[in-house]
């Protein structure tokens, strides 16, 4: 009986030890998931507390490389060149993005937004979300939401187009329209147009500037863009 017991016993440890085991490794699996999901939502906590502002409606300048254009015919004109997985252009942002959206918003300047695509296949889907955004009349809002999640390192995969549209989602564009768009590459011609016209337009980089037709050439610091020159710039037209 003594022996008969024993063996029960040594059974129960191995079940005991086999749940343990399984425990741990179903939470290393939990905690595994959650941290990969926590990688991968990191870059979006920069849209947290993000508000859509009023639609804004844009038509495409197709006699200017196919620009999203806002307030065409007024006398002061910006053209903004810009690769969404540019680093500079995501300093540029960071620092002229409220004006440009003022400017755009308040009718103060005729603005087009030229969206490129030349730093592959993630600028390319990128562009094509943004022409899809501005099928809503939420472009603005679109494009200051790109450079704000933009991360270090061109190519890096997180521009994907689950990620594109989870984008939309989160600061509240969220149609079916515009999920179809950016899944199906719809604006895919517009894209290639953009692209196209930097020759004809003698854009060879980006951040490129032009104010009323002339190239913008911020004066070279160390600490970047300055707010105030590039207003009186565009002010001075």
């Amino acid at each position: 009986m003594a022996q008969q017991k024993g063996k029960n016993g040594d059974n129960a440890n191995r079940w005991i030890v086999l749940a343990m085991v399984l425990l741990v490794l179903g939470t290393g699996v939990a905690f595994s998931i959650l941290g990969q999901n926590n990688r991968e939502n990191a870059p979006l906590a920069g849209l947290d507390g993000f508000t859509l502002k009023p639609a804004v409606a844009s038509t495409i300048d197709v006699d200017n490389g196919s620009a999203i254009t806002f307030n065409p015919g007024l006398p002061t004109q910006v053209d903004v060149w810009e690769d969404p997985q540019c680093p500079g252009c995501k300093n540029f942002e960071n620092v002229m993005g409220d004006y440009l959206d003022s400017l755009a918003r308040d009718k103060k300047a005729t603005v087009r937004f030229h969206v490129l695509s030349f730093k592959g296949p993630e600028s390319v889907r990128s562009a094509n979300a943004a022409f899809c955004a501005a099928d809503e009349n939420h472009f603005l809002d679109f494009h200051n939401a790109l450079f704000s999640v933009q991360t270090p390192g061109e190519g890096s995969g997180f521009f994907s187009t689950e990620t594109l549209i989870k984008i939309g989602k989160e600061i509240g564009i969220d149609s079916p329209k515009f999920t179809d768009c950016v899944s199906k590459g719809s604006k895919a011609d517009l894209v290639q147009t953009h692209y196209d016209s930097m020759s004809k337009f003698g854009v060879q980089s980006t951040p490129t500037i032009f104010i009323n037709g002339k190239i913008w050439t911020p004066t070279p610091s160390a600490v970047g863009f300055s707010l105030d020159e590039f207003r009186s710039a565009v002010e001075a037209g």
